[in-house]
């Protein structure tokens, strides 16, 4: 019996967007049940590993874990870079989705949504981790195709769409129509190489270094593809080591700065909208003129990244209503609506 034919009681089965950042987790005829970071603690004790806390309770302990205790982000630019690692996350995560109801049911069959320049090998491991994880089927789609789904686009209709995924890893740029991908473009720019950006630029020009979830949290507060036009320019204090002194100091750092250490990393990101511009075929170029762009992923929330992707294409760009579970939400909607069963691949 087919992922499509089951009745309802087997409502455990899943849809998992498998982010570098954030892992959402979508339960049929439930929705989203889970959307936590894609982190796992591991604590050492006598020689042996195990996890001590996984998502969210990992998350915090980042950057401030003793030498027995290491974070561990087993995902890097999209795909599965430590295999037991995010195995053992899975489990915690398809454990948690179910709850007691689900694991009576037995094992789930599982939609994962992977980059859509992924290798056959990173998808292989992918298919592997979600099988060893405890699924019985692994079905998996590519994430701008999901996202798609997840925005409402026409996506089996021979109208054309094109949809920009930002995410933790990866940026997927998709031209999708009559139920396919049409062209697709992947580069490894997304919320990861914005961190790095701003922990460079700090360390460069003001000679502190600061962590990770530091260099997350300025990016949230102040982060912009381009300063505002009202003229309103905020600031935000961070904290972080002297590297000449040695010692904890703080700086006020403004939006300008910001702006100027994401110029990189943005720039990529336009530059890969443009060349998928450029190789779309024009009846599909003409079916975007008029229904622009839709931006999905966290990196759709970078401020004025939409208007300034508008101004460099000349076409019309909107952010997805809920760009953080739009990939999540198509992979859903394809596990419980037949009429889509096409855009997936068996492993």
């Amino acid at each position: 019996m087919s992922i499509f034919d089951r009745i309802s009681y087997a409502s455990s089965d899943l849809a998992i967007d498998l982010g570098t950042a954030n892992t959402v987790v979508y339960v049929r005829n439930r929705g989203v049940v889970i959307a936590e970071p894609s982190v796992v603690a591991l604590q050492t004790i006598h020689g042996v590993h195990s996890v001590l806390a996984v998502g969210n309770d990992a998350k915090l302990m980042m950057g401030r874990t003793p030498e027995n205790i290491r974070t561990v982000r087993p995902l890097r630019s999209g795909v599965i870079s430590d295999i037991d690692v995010a195995e053992q996350m899975l489990k915690h995560f398809i454990r948690k989705a179910q709850g007691q109801r689900g694991r009576m049911r037995g094992s789930p069959e599982i939609i994962v949504c992977v980059p859509s320049g992924s290798t056959s090998v990173e998808r292989r491991a992918i298919r592997d981790a979600a099988s060893n994880a405890g699924a019985r089927k692994v079905w998996l789609i590519e994430e701008t195709m999901a996202a798609a789904i997840g925005a409402d686009l026409p996506v089996t209709h021979p109208i054309g769409s094109m949809v920009v995924d930002i995410g933790g890893g990866t940026t997927e740029v998709g031209v999708i129509a009559t139920g396919g991908i049409s062209m697709s473009m992947s580069v490894r720019v997304g919320g990861d190489r914005m961190d790095d950006a701003i922990v460079s630029y700090v360390r460069r020009t003001h000679n502190l270094l600061i962590g990770e979830a530091t260099a997350e949290r300025v990016k949230l507060l102040l982060g912009a593809a381009r300063l505002s036009e009202d003229g309103a320019v905020p600031a935000a204090v961070v904290k972080g080591r002297d590297l000449v002194r040695g010692v904890p100091q703080e700086i006020t750092i403004s939006q300008t700065e910001i702006v100027e250490a994401l110029a990189e990393p943005v720039g990529q990101i336009v530059a890969a909208v443009r060349s998928a511009l450029e190789n779309t075929p024009p009846e599909i170029a003409a079916d975007i003129i008029d229904g622009g762009i839709i931006m999905t992923g966290g990196g759709a929330l970078l401020a004025n990244l939409d208007r300034l992707l508008a101004a460099e294409t000349g076409l019309p760009v909107r952010v997805a209503d809920n760009p953080l579970d739009c990939v999540a939400l198509g992979a859903g909607r394809v596990l419980e609506d037949p009429s889509y069963r096409g855009v997936l691949h068996a492993t």
